[in-house]
Formats: structure tokens, C-alpha cells, sequence
């Protein structure tokens, strides 16, 4: 039944399914609400004391809260409702089902939208304000509205991507869009955003350009390509005309070239690309693999102690206030060249175990020198699990940036955390014999269903993960100590026993206790490291037994300076005092240097600080998003009502619950 209920009237209901909410797209619901009114109803609840509860709509009603406040809206405020029956089980299921089934709307029809409303005689600076969006991010889709009909159309059936048409936007000439969107079509090759912009932009190429090295002017000649030549031209400065040619040239080149690499050291398959590094679009979908340099020889080890010692040398003299200026500038120099060759041992070529490499493959790079680089990195092309959460959306952990973009978390920390937050289901999981043999006795039984796409969850079948990165050992974590202890109290006498037979008769000869307690680690330390976001770290399984246990990250990891705080950006950490302690907290620390800042958060979220009991609380209980389990998915909160701004920065959270729920130690769980 429909109802028009006063906005004091509304509460928010504790069965409501959205937890997460993004400050960018409340910012841009409220300013639709205020433009337009409420284009889609309220779902609520009967409650107590003549209050309705909302079911479906809290980011709406907080935002005609926030209207209210800014006296756009009167406290009561008429809004139309949906009011459900007193089945509470049916609240959280069209909770969800509101929430679940929503799409974003295409950039092409966007771009159309907007450029309507500009027609119709509205500004930019209008629509941006009456949607709650950026100037800049308007302007961006009303380009798109400008582009080569061919290049539109291709962008609204989905055939190129957003980044694609952005490049060819860089021109505003639609019959040099149109005609490069002609000869890529039918390329054998797939262009990338990068090639598209360089080609739209460029209508000639000098002869100083990589692909130009690369090709040769004899090749590029006998190709039919034409040069043309000023007076004063010389090789560098003359220009290529036909880049369409040049860039296919270019192309066959590099592919032989990595076809010729693969074959030389024995991978799997070399990608090239004609940019100078390798973009996010060629590695997206491939594993990083573990490698490391090939240990150093004797006479390596023997260099390296020796220029330890000159160094120390050397440093004592720039420590002695008596040294003259010209001793400490020859010590200066010196220094600088052992710090040198020292990075050179540092940088050596990591190396892959030669049973790997058949399956592995590198990114060969083109140098502006003209010269195709290999790249030190090695990559798996494991074909990525789908997921019932992002339906192929590839974003990372929650809130956009502590809920996704792959720049906010460095792959070294990503990584890291990922360790640590194994390394605390390990330690519940060996704590509780009884969950670790329904996982055994699951991942043994599950291998038979050949399902090859979904990623295994533990290496049950003998093998102990070394992790993404080798040699990392969070020591001063507690989870890890925990299980080193755990480990050392393991009943070991069954070791003394001749051979395997014996072995195995006197492990079976122990209590069932000790035999459950080795059960528990051997499970434990099969697990992978995940993280709970999108992409290779993903790995949905490890959250339920995380989930049916009730752990709290919080008592097991805390975020510090060196191992968080020093290693994202600084929105990030004012973001999460925003959580906290709200706008005022973050704004107290706006000004702060970042070095400080991180040392700041450090204290805050350590609780060695002095704050309201409420604000310390959360504090101590905050964690990133991607080191829970069960507490939302990064997936979920990514589809968004909207997509965010271009260049636009987050502001503070609508909330600050962090979900956390207290749970027994791990002790406590095994009894």
C-alpha cells in the first residue's frame, strides 16, 4: 500500500541490506533531490512510537534529512512510501532486491542526456549542480556527445571501452576520429587508448620516434610510406606521413620480436605493446608471479662485504667534524658510487624455477630509444574466477578507494595485507579442529567436480604457499605469533619412529587431541593469501569460514605507519579518521604533512589517544574493508547509484559502523 508519510516519520531500519554507502554519489543524490524531487519511492516498515521503518531507500532518506537541515525541505516533508506488511522476513529481501538490480547508465546515453539539457538551454555548470557532479565530469560527457557518429555508435553498443573514446575525443576533428576509427577496425592488432590518442593527434611522425627506430627508414620506405623533408630537415626531424602503416610496421615487429624472446627463454608467451611501460589494460586478468634474482656467487657475496666496509669507511669520515672539505667531498663521491653498484646486485633480473616457465610469460616494452625492453616481471594467464558479486566489473575492495581503485593500495601492500589477513583465518582455523576437517574433507571432495575456472582456496593437496611475496614475515603481527606458538606446542614424538610406517603407527598412537591439533595446522597453513576485493587477491570461499567463525580483524591486526598508513594516500587516512570521528577529526588533521599525519593515525588508531570513549571504540575496531570477512563485499558496494566524478575527491562517510562484531579468542573457539 502506498502512503505519504512526514520525512520526521522515517527512520532508518536495522534489517536494511545497504551498509556502505559513497560520499560522492550521496553528494549527487542530494542534489537530484533538490533539483527534481523524489523520482522513486520509499519501502518502510511499521515501528514503534508511530515511526516507519525504511526498508529500501536510506540513502534517500538521508539525503531529504540533509535537505532538511539546509532548509531546502521542510522536517515534514510528504514522501511517498511503499509501506510493507508485517513480515520482517520480507524487509531485507526487498531491501536487497532494490539494491541488487541496478545498472549504470552507458556513457553514450549519458552524454546524450546531458547535451540535451544544454540544448534546452541549461549551462554546464547547471547540470553539474542539479546532479550533483562536477563541472569537469559534465564537460567530459558532453565531449563524448561530440564525437564521429561511427565512434558514438560503437560507444553505445559496448564495442570500444570509456577509455577508448576519451582517446579519440583528444581531437576534435571527427573526420580524423572517424578515419583512424576506419583503419584500426581493420588492424590485426587490438589497439589500446594510448595507440588511438597518438594517432588521432599525430598526423605525421618524426623520423625521432620509437616506432620510427624501431621499424627503419629502409623498411618503412619499401613499405610504400612517404617521408617528407624541409630544407633544413634531418633523420630525427623529418616526418613520417602514413602512421597507420608505421604503427602496423611497428606492431609486426614487436611480435616477432617477443615470439623470438619466448622461444629464447623457454616461456609460455611474450606480449608486446609499443608504449613505454606496461599499461594496466595489457596486464589486466594476468597473475603477478613470485620470482626472485638468482642467488649471488661467492665472489658476489665477497664484492658486496667489501664495499659494506668501504662504506663504513667512508662514512667515518663524513661523521669526524675535523674532516676536511675535500676528504668529505671524496668521501660524498665514493658513497654514491658503492650505493650505485650495490643497486645494481639489488636489481639483478629476477629468475623463475625452470618448471614454470612453461606456462609463464613477460611484457616486452618498447624504449623511447626505439629498443624493445623485456620487462623483470613474470605473469600467469589463469583464466580469472567469476564471481556472483561484480558480474565482470574488475574493481578493488570497498568504497571506491577504500572500496576500490587499484591506485589507492600499492600491489606490494596489497599483497602484504593479503599474508596477514591469511595468516588470522589460519590461526581460527587451527583453533577449531572441527570447521578445519570440514574444509579438508570439502576442498578433497569439491576437486572432482572440474570446475578449472574457480581458484582453489588452500593447497590441501599437500603443497605450502609461500605467498605473493617471497621472504615476508609479518613479525609483529599477532595472528602470525599466535600460530608460530601454536606451532611449537604441536606433540612431535611420533618424528622419532624408522621410516614412514612407523612414523604414521605412532602418530596414530597419540591422543585425539594432539591428532586434532595437527590437523588444524596442516589445514591452517595450506591456506592462500586473499583479501576481500575484487581481482587475483579475491578469493570468495576464505570469507565464508571467516564469516561462520565471527572473526574480528581488529583483534588480530592493527593498522600502523609502516605497515598502512606510510603506504597510502592521504585522503585515504583522512577518510578513515572521517569514520571515526567525523568531518571535524579529519579536518583537524587536513593541513598535516603526510609523514605526520600516518604517525598521527598510528596513535588514533592504537587508541593511545585521548578522545570520547565512542570515537576510541571505533577507532580501535576500524580496519580496512579489504581485511574483513563477511563485511561487505567489495562488489557489492561497487555498483553505485551512479558512476563518480571524474577527478573528484571522496568527502567524509554518511556513517561511521564499521560492523565489527566482538568475538571469543581463538582458545576460547577451540573449547
Amino acid at each position: 500500500m502506498f502512503q505519504t508519510i512526514p520525512l520526521s516519520k522515517l527512520v532508518s531500519s536495522p534489517r536494511n541490506v545497504r551498509r556502505h554507502g559513497d560520499p560522492a554519489a550521496d553528494a549527487e543524490l542530494k542534489a537530484s533531490i533538490a533539483a527534481h524531487g523524489l523520482l522513486q519511492n520509499l519501502v518502510v516498515r511499521a515501528g514503534a512510537k508511530g515511526k516507519f521503518e525504511v526498508e529500501a531507500g536510506e540513502r534517500r532518506r538521508r539525503a531529504m534529512l540533509a535537505l532538511a537541515e539546509d532548509k531546502v525541505l521542510p522536517r515534514d516533508h510528504q514522501v511517498t512510501c511503499l509501506v510493507l506488511g508485517t513480515d520482517s522476513e520480507t524487509a531485507p529481501e526487498a531491501s536487497l532486491a532494490e539494491n541488487f538490480h541496478r545498472l549504470a547508465m552507458n556513457p553514450a546515453d549519458e552524454a546524450q542526456a546531458f547535451a540535451a539539457l544544454i540544448e534546452g538551454g541549461a549551462s554546464t555548470e547547471q547540470v553539474a549542480r542539479r546532479f550533483g557532479l562536477t563541472v569537469r565530469f559534465v564537460e567530459g560527457r558532453l565531449r563524448l556527445a561530440t564525437l564521429a557518429p561511427v565512434v558514438f555508435d560503437a560507444l553505445a553498443a559496448g564495442e570500444i571501452t570509456l577509455d577508448m573514446a576519451k582517446a579519440y575525443g583528444a581531437t576534435s576533428d571527427q573526420q580524423i576520429q572517424a578515419r583512424v576509427f576506419a583503419e584500426i577496425s581493420g588492424a590485426y592488432y587490438t589497439p589500446t587508448p594510448d595507440s588511438i590518442r597518438r594517432m588521432v593527434l599525430t598526423g605525421t611522425v618524426r623520423g625521432s620516434d620509437p616506432r620510427a627506430k624501431l621499424v627503419g627508414r629502409d623498411a618503412y620506405l619499401a613499405a610504400g610510406g612517404r617521408i617528407e623533408r624541409e630544407l633544413f630537415d634531418n633523420a630525427d626531424t623529418e616526418s613520417w606521413v602514413d602512421v597507420t602503416l608505421l604503427e602496423s610496421l611497428a606492431a609486426a615487429k614487436m611480435e616477432e620480436e617477443a615470439r623470438a624472446l619466448a622461444a629464447q627463454n623457454g616461456l609460455a608467451w611474450v606480449k608486446p605493446t609499443l608504449d613505454p611501460h606496461a599499461s594496466h589494460d595489457l596486464v589486466e586478468g594476468l597473475v603477478r608471479l613470485p620470482a626472485e634474482p638468482a642467488p649471488l656467487s661467492e665472489a658476489e657475496v665477497a664484492r658486496l662485504e667489501a664495499l659494506d666496509a668501504s662504506w663504513d669507511e667512508h662514512a667515518a669520515v663524513l661523521e669526524d667534524e675535523d674532516s676536511a672539505p675535500e676528504a668529505i667531498k671524496a668521501a660524498e663521491a665514493a658513497i654514491a658510487a658503492i650505493e650505485r653498484e650495490t643497486q645494481d646486485f639489488r636489481n639483478r633480473p629476477p629468475v623463475l624455477p625452470e618448471d614454470r616457465k612453461g606456462t609463464a610469460g613477460m611484457i616486452l616494452t618498447l624504449s623511447r630509444e626505439g629498443k624493445p625492453v623485456l620487462q623483470p616481471v613474470f605473469y600467469s594467464e589463469r583464466p580469472e574466477a567469476p564471481s556472483s558479486y561484480d558480474g565482470g566489473i574488475e574493481v578493488v575492495s570497498a568504497d571506491d578507494d577504500a572500496r576500490g581503485r587499484r591506485s589507492t593500495l600499492s600491489r606490494r601492500l596489497v599483497d602484504e595485507l593479503a599474508m596477514q589477513r591469511r595468516d588470522v583465518l589460519a590461526l581460527h582455523l587451527a583453533s577449531d579442529p572441527r570447521l578445519a576437517l570440514d574444509v579438508m574433507v570439502f576442498t578433497l571432495a569439491d576437486a572432482d567436480s572440474h570446475d578449472w575456472q574457480a581458484r582453489s582456496a588452500s593447497t590441501i593437496r599437500g603443497g605450502v604457499p609461500s605467498g605473493p611475496i617471497v621472504g615476508f614475515e609479518p613479525g609483529d603481527a599477532a595472528a602470525t605469533r599466535a600460530l608460530a606458538e601454536l606451532r611449537a606446542g604441536l606433540d612431535e614424538s611420533w618424528r622419532s619412529g624408522r621410516g614412514q610406517c612407523e612414523r604414521f603407527e605412532r602418530f596414530r598412537a597419540l591422543s585425539d587431541e594432539a591428532r586434532a591439533a595437527w590437523l588444524g595446522h596442516v589445514v591452517a597453513r595450506s591456506l592462500e593469501a586473499s583479501l576481500n576485493m575484487s581481482g587475483e587477491r579475491r578469493i570468495p570461499f576464505q570469507d565464508h569460514p571467516g564469516a561462520l567463525i565471527g572473526i574480528d580483524i581488529a583483534q588480530w591486526w592493527r593498522p600502523t605507519a609502516a605497515n598502512f598508513f606510510d603506504r597510502v594516500p592521504k585522503q585515504v587516512i583522512l577518510e578513515a579518521l572521517c569514520e571515526v570521528g567525523g568531518a571535524e577529526l579529519a579536518a583537524r588533521y587536513g593541513t598535516v604533512k603526510k609523514a605526520d599525519l600516518a604517525a598521527s593515525a598510528e596513535r588514533i588508531f592504537a587508541g593511545t589517544t585521548i578522545a570520547e570513549i565512542a570515537e576510541r571504540e571505533r577507532a580501535l575496531a576500524w580496519v580496512p574493508e579489504v581485511m574483513r570477512f563477511g563485511a561487505g563485499h567489495a562488489d557489492d558496494v561497487a555498483a553505485a547509484d551512479a558512476e563518480p566524478a571524474e577527478g573528484q575527491l571522496v568527502d567524509c562517510a554518511a556513517g561511521t559502523d564499521n560492523g565489527s562484531q566482538p568475538v571469543a579468542a581463538p582458545r576460547d573457539l577451540a573449547a
